[in-house]
């Protein structure tokens, strides 16, 4: 007889382990079925150098992100030590709008100030600045693996099972339920499942014993390779402090960047440019190559933009985003399989809160923001 649970999660990223966290957290028989380890290299969560920030174009995701800082709080606890490096942010750039991101930010009560490009250049001279700066000090850079690790051995504490090289095929209904089975034929029972796939979701919702109404509702999920480059400071910061992270946005291109982080030796800037990569069909079509067009351009831009920086990569690597065609997130359900992608490359900063959204919504304890769901927002969504 296969090993029952009331929850299945399936994938241990930064939004399934805060599932199983959440979720077993709260006194449910948890399991947590990974293809590979939590935070590998070929998932969106691995890596020590993720973006916190508070500035968005609306105030839902800005109020969601003060929202997230209970859940940090308490899993920098469980870790015992800060797992957001507080570095500050700039946003500039024409199509950033950073006055527009400073009244949001006055909205939600974020502190922030907008300076002139030369007072942004007086205060960041490592930077080059073509328009007004949005700078506000509460952002900072996640450790994310380190955070995976932290979800997941809290679920375990809490009573949750890791199955690593667990790889899930399908999701058929079993009673009230349903039967896991994994590329091996090894099977799993579940009242509940969650599926936080990342990559790979766009091929598995295909094995899942979903409404075909529910399906067709949900927007197109379209994989993206994206490479990520480390360029050295030419001046090392002074032990314990940091560069501030950025968003630039202007015609043609939008950039981003923050410190490298211990996966980069410290050693420098990590920039990439925002869906600047590939379109593959799911995670298992990606080859980890680097685009030397795409390298090129983006040293082109450093020279221009961010001369604090020698202008020659001295690491580079290659990620996944999962992205949606407005950038929401899904997080949605039916008939007892929840579906959570924290999509378009900006998931990472409300990790514990998508626990929190996640396991609520499945265990049908309270109602989640209506933007997240696009089997009830309808065709206005998909579009």
């Amino acid at each position: 007889m296969p090993d029952s649970f009331d929850y299945v999660v399936v994938g241990a990223g930064l939004a399934g382990a805060a599932t199983a966290w959440r979720l077993s957290q709260h006194g449910h028989q948890v399991a947590v079925v990974e293809r590979s380890e939590p935070a590998n290299h070929a998932g969106s969560s691995h890596g020590s150098a993720r973006i916190f920030r508070y500035a968005y174009p609306d105030t839902g995701y800005a109020a969601l992100v003060k929202e997230s800082l209970a859940g940090w709080k308490e899993l920098s606890a469980l870790a015992g030590f800060q797992l957001i490096t507080p570095t500050g942010c700039v946003d500039h750039g024409e199509h950033r709008k950073p006055r527009e991101l400073a009244e949001v930010l006055a909205t939600v009560g974020v502190a922030h100030e907008l300076l002139s490009p030369e007072e942004a250049k007086s205060r960041w001279p490592q930077f080059a600045f073509d328009t007004e700066v949005l700078w506000h000090s509460g952002a900072g850079v996640i450790d994310a693996h380190e955070s995976v690790h932290t979800m997941v051995r809290a679920a375990v504490a809490h009573g949750a099972r890791l199955y690593e090289d667990w790889t899930l095929a399908t999701a058929s209904r079993s009673g009230a339920g349903y039967l896991l089975t994994n590329e091996c034929g090894e099977e799993l029972l579940a009242g509940n499942v969650v599926i936080a796939a990342g990559g790979w979701l766009p091929t598995l919702l295909g094995g899942l014993d979903l409404p075909s109404a529910f399906l067709a509702s949900l927007p197109a999920l379209t994989v993206m390779q994206e490479t990520a480059f480390h360029f050295p400071y030419r001046e090392q910061p002074d032990p314990g402090t940091f560069w501030p992270t950025f968003i630039h946005k202007r015609p043609g291109i939008q950039t981003y960047g923050l410190p490298g982080g211990r996966d980069a030796d410290f050693r420098g800037q990590k920039l990439a440019e925002f869906n600047g990569g590939r379109a593959i069909a799911d995670a298992s079509a990606q080859d980890g190559l680097i685009d030397p067009a795409h390298r090129e351009r983006i040293v082109d831009y450093v020279k221009q933009y961010v001369p604090g920086l020698l202008p020659e990569p001295y690491a580079e690597t290659t990620c996944l985003f999962t992205d949606t065609p407005d950038e929401e997130f899904v997080i949605d359900t039916a008939h007892g399989i929840t579906i959570l992608s924290p999509c378009s490359g900006h998931g990472a900063k409300f990790a514990p809160l998508l626990g929190e959204l996640a396991a609520d919504l499945a265990t049908g304890d309270r109602e989640i923001p209506l933007r997240f769901r696009p089997s009830l927002v309808g065709a206005g969504r998909r579009a």
